[in-house]
């Protein structure tokens, strides 16, 4: 795909959502921490029905501390691998007050030294918390940006390599927003809609669906 394609389709996606946002709930960036380490291998919407709860209880390192694991699970349990991701918010809370005063680093080594915090989830923290133009290249965007030509790659960090070097500027902050609400709603796994889509006649996927 050339460069002016690219710019092209986000051009559209600009032009379609200017402001895009993730559906995680969140008020600060210790809640969008939380959210986002609950959301691995999770819906946003059934991290958002437990964080609800949880929020009004504790949204605070100390308070989510004060829980403790049975506390904790309490809120979560409907989420897959609840008792892993407890294990690892209440470890990852206890580091933010002995390491960082408390407060979400906004350094991306600080981020990936928390338990449960890897690659993707820092940079989803950076880009939405702290307005860096990161990507976080998660199922959505991994298939987007192959299946489009936008910038192939044979795993995440290559994608996300790709997409770093070939998204124009103006466009690299809200570019992950925009990549994995395509993917999520339009480009989708199982029968992408492509008579709907904005892109589809800049998108290079060979196979695309009709309507007939």
């Amino acid at each position: 795909m050339n460069p002016a394609k690219r710019r092209q389709i986000f051009e559209r996606f600009q032009a379609a959502n200017p402001e895009p946002r993730g559906e995680l709930e969140y008020r600060t960036p210790f809640e969008l921490l939380i959210a986002v380490i609950l959301s691995a291998q999770a819906t946003d919407k059934s991290v958002n029905l437990a964080t609800r709860s949880l929020y009004q209880t504790a949204h605070t390192p100390e308070e989510m501390l004060a829980l403790g694991m049975d506390g904790l699970i309490g809120h979560i349990r409907r989420i897959g691998l609840y008792r892993t991701k407890a294990k690892n918010i209440l470890a990852t809370c206890a580091l933010l007050i002995e390491r960082h005063g408390g407060k979400v680093p906004r350094e991306r080594a600080a981020l990936e030294q928390l338990p449960g915090v890897g690659r993707k989830t820092a940079n989803v923290v950076l880009n939405i918390a702290f307005g860096e133009p990161t990507i976080a290249v998660d199922t959505h965007i991994f298939r987007v940006a192959n299946r489009s030509g936008i910038a192939p790659g044979k795993d995440p960090l290559a994608v996300e390599q790709k997409l770093e070097k070939f998204v124009p500027p103006e466009f690299r902050l809200h570019a992950h927003h925009w990549l994995i609400l395509h993917g999520r709603y339009v480009c989708k796994a199982r029968k992408p809609d492509c008579p709907q889509c904005a892109i589809a006649d800049l998108c290079e996927f060979k196979t695309k669906t009709r309507t007939d």
